[in-house]
């Protein structure tokens, strides 16, 4: 046979055919083990509350539990100068409703036992000789008790006291100098929660702790699972690649936090009216970068875990409470100490809320949150590549 007659292959048509059939391949193998992970999760019940049920529960369960608002906080009145005077000035102080009277005491001494007996939290004193200082024209001052135990309703109420106090003393005549005015005037403008709702401050840090919560809690227990019930020889003699098993294992996961995050929003929107005023783009790919990095250390607990409880325990250690204490969920950071504003660097639900509360009451878009983005993409993937490299195929 002549050198002329033989067949002529093309590598620049090869290769590229090559690479597209690897391609395939690693596809196949990937929804193969996504395939068989599936299959575990719907034969555990619990895995699918877990994933499905328990998002709804711990939304409803803070956004309606957890309030820093704060109305009808019990007074107890102690009225020294008994005149009709006095008594339109209490009438007047509680008659808004955010005050409640909840008894009456003869005098201010009585305060210590009533903060002990927890029956309110303040005392108001209206003090003998109230009447005749509106006559004389001169400043009427008035005695307010708090008991400072619980700061945020301490704070919370003498705010509200002192301006149920002023608007008494002004509609019952009294001067603004009677009233104890300030000499310059400041006009309140709250943007972006004019009402003060709490609800809008917790629940995007409340989508955040969830979604750390399944999405770590859940890939948590993939491969300890395997060292459980001692499928893990079989995992190791499979022909798949490690990094085909870690995206396979993921897969069904991934499918079920997007399921979480979407009935997260959907019931923030409809049950505590938390708006949408950004862009919707940057709140998904937020949401994504997040969600993948959270399965990704989910992952590398259960790696290294080997055990379904102590994956738990490392789950709940690392992600779940920095997701809640270090994130500025609950507290603020900058009013934290220094060595745990450093470490809260490191936490990507701090990123993610701060992302959130952006997109949905301030309406940031991309350029605002950029730096959140990258800090969370960049968290997923390192979480990928570690869990690869420790996911070691041998039975040591």
């Amino acid at each position: 046979m002549s050198e002329a007659s033989l067949p002529r292959t093309e590598p620049s048509a090869a290769l590229p055919r090559t690479k597209s059939r690897r391609r395939t391949s690693s596809l196949r193998r990937i929804f193969a083990i996504a395939r068989k992970e599936s299959l575990h999760v719907q034969r555990d019940p619990q895995a699918l509350y877990l994933a499905l049920g328990m998002p709804i529960m711990l939304l409803l369960l803070f956004g309606y539990g957890v309030s820093f608002d704060m109305d009808e906080l019990p007074v107890v009145l102690v009225d020294e100068d008994a005149t009709p005077e006095s008594r339109a000035l209490s009438d007047a102080v509680f008659a808004s409703g955010e005050l409640r009277i909840a008894g009456t005491a003869r005098s201010a001494d009585a305060a210590h036992q009533i903060f002990a007996d927890r029956d309110a939290n303040a005392v108001l004193v209206l003090p003998r000789g109230l009447s005749e200082s509106i006559a004389r024209g001169e400043p009427v001052e008035v005695q307010l008790l708090v008991d400072g135990v619980e700061a945020n309703s301490a704070a919370q109420l003498q705010g509200k006291a002192e301006a149920a106090v002023r608007a008494a003393s002004l509609s019952l005549g009294a001067t603004p100098a009677m009233a104890m005015s300030p000499p310059t005037e400041t006009r309140l403008s709250t943007w972006f929660n004019p009402e003060e709702r709490s609800q809008l401050f917790l629940v995007p840090g409340l989508a955040a702790y969830i979604l750390a919560i399944v999405a770590v809690l859940l890939t948590a227990l993939t491969v300890s699972r395997e060292w459980d019930r001692s499928s893990i020889q079989q995992l190791f003699v499979t022909p798949v690649r490690t990094w085909e098993i870690v995206m396979g294992k993921l897969l069904p996961y991934f499918t079920l936090g997007v399921i979480a995050e979407l009935i997260v929003f959907v019931t923030g929107a409809w049950v505590f009216d938390v708006p949408m005023r950004g862009d919707p783009i940057v709140l998904g790919l937020a949401s994504l970068l997040f969600l993948l990095g959270m399965l990704g250390q989910g992952m590398l607990i259960s790696i290294v875990a080997k055990n379904q409880m102590v994956a738990t325990q490392m789950a709940t250690m690392v992600s779940m409470l920095p997701s809640m204490l270090l994130s500025g969920f609950m507290f603020p950071i900058e009013n934290m100490p220094l060595p745990l504003q450093v470490i809260s660097n490191v936490v990507p639900a701090r990123y993610f809320i701060h992302t959130l509360r952006g997109v949905l009451l301030r309406g940031n878009g991309f350029a605002e949150v950029w730096f959140d983005l990258l800090m969370l993409g960049g968290f997923a993937f390192v979480m990928f590549t570690i869990a690869t490299r420790r996911f070691k195929r041998e039975l040591a």
